[in-house]
């Protein structure tokens, strides 16, 4: 994977060029939608698309050309209202350009591939998805596990065995798809969802590949981070403010901080303890303390933790005396926090 910055923004490419055959990506949570078993998201090696011209579908090449790790489901549970999805971690996504690429291998019931996006749970999000076998492309919206306000399914020839690419233009609620440059008309949708996280999609027991993820977009800034950023604005002589909380595989990182090349960055054993338990660290420096306090939910439940490093006060500091300076800091970050979707919403 790598990010870097595009004409909106910023840029994520992905890939599976680091992995081996039989092991599943990192970064990604399996989802299921409807019922049946869930997805098996595998590496397996095959003619990757990159190996072929851009933008225009290629029969399988011969056993000559290069194999690449790509990514493939590959359980094939026939039931009909079976959706596996394998979604991004990394980021939520409102405005965005996004390209993928997919080979349909096979499949008996269903020949699909798609792309989720501003996905929220396995009952909420968009999709965009290519049928093999009912030839055509289309969009639909899911609210609370149902189907609602698809487009016109748009007739196209998808040849399975093949590589094709897929384009998802998102832009309020103004979204532009296409595949292998064919543009499909305009799709206009009520805004139900506003922003969402991205992943791969399918159905049934169709056996589907997936490469070359890019998406080109517009950074969301996070809850937390307007937090932290608008206390530094208060509280301009804090060296360093962090906030800490669990991602969705239960490890503790950095989600905020002043210093944003530290986001993302695992927590030590005081963090982790003061979300856990709502433990409170204090420990000194050259000329400098810092804090761990837990911020609460509105039932005093610790959703994250806090780190605050301030210049000491005067020779000889106590720590009840850092600690009061920190607890002015935190009261008025808790003032702003009841949920911890307050903090990530």
């Amino acid at each position: 994977m790598a990010i870097g910055l595009s004409a909106c923004g910023a840029e994520i490419e992905i890939n599976f060029d680091n992995y081996t055959a039989g092991q599943t990506p990192t970064n990604f949570t399996s989802a299921l939608a409807g019922g049946g078993a869930p997805g098996e998201w595998k590496i397996v090696e095959d003619a990757a698309p990159s190996a072929f011209a851009p933008l225009m579908p290629q029969l399988t090449p011969t056993p000559s050309v290069a194999r690449r790790p790509v990514l493939a489901q590959l359980n094939p549970d026939p039931n009909d209202g079976r959706f596996p999805m394998f979604i991004y971690d990394g980021q939520t996504f409102k405005d965005f350009t996004l390209t993928a690429q997919f080979k349909i291998v096979s499949g008996v019931l269903e020949q699909m591939a798609g792309i989720v996006f501003r996905y929220q749970n396995a009952s909420n999000f968009y999709v965009f998805r290519a049928s093999a076998l009912g030839h055509n492309v289309r969009f639909y919206k899911v609210v609370n596990g149902g189907f609602v306000d698809p487009s016109p399914p748009f007739g196209m020839n998808i040849s399975t065995n093949a590589w094709h690419t897929l384009t998802i233009q998102c832009e309020g609620n103004q979204i532009n798809c296409s595949l292998d440059n064919t543009i499909m008309p305009s799709i206009q949708t009520p805004m139900t969802f506003d922003t969402g996280k991205i992943g791969f999609w399918t159905m049934a027991d169709s056996l589907t590949y997936f490469d070359s993820l890019t998406i080109d977009y517009t950074p969301l800034i996070p809850p937390a981070q307007t937090l932290v950023d608008d206390i530094l604005k208060e509280y301009p002589r804090i060296l360093d403010l962090r906030i800490y909380m669990a991602d969705p595989q239960g490890q503790v990182r950095v989600v905020a901080c002043n210093h944003k090349s530290e986001i993302g960055k695992a927590a030590t054993d005081a963090e982790k303890n003061t979300l856990k338990n709502g433990s409170v660290f204090f420990g000194r420096g050259d000329g400098t303390v810092a804090v761990d306090m837990p911020l609460n939910d509105r039932n005093g439940v610790p959703i994250a933790a806090v780190r605050v490093e301030l210049k000491s006060a005067m020779l000889g500091e106590t720590q009840d005396m850092a600690l009061d300076r920190s607890r002015i800091i935190i009261n008025a970050m808790q003032k702003r926090v009841l949920s911890k979707e307050d903090l990530t919403e």
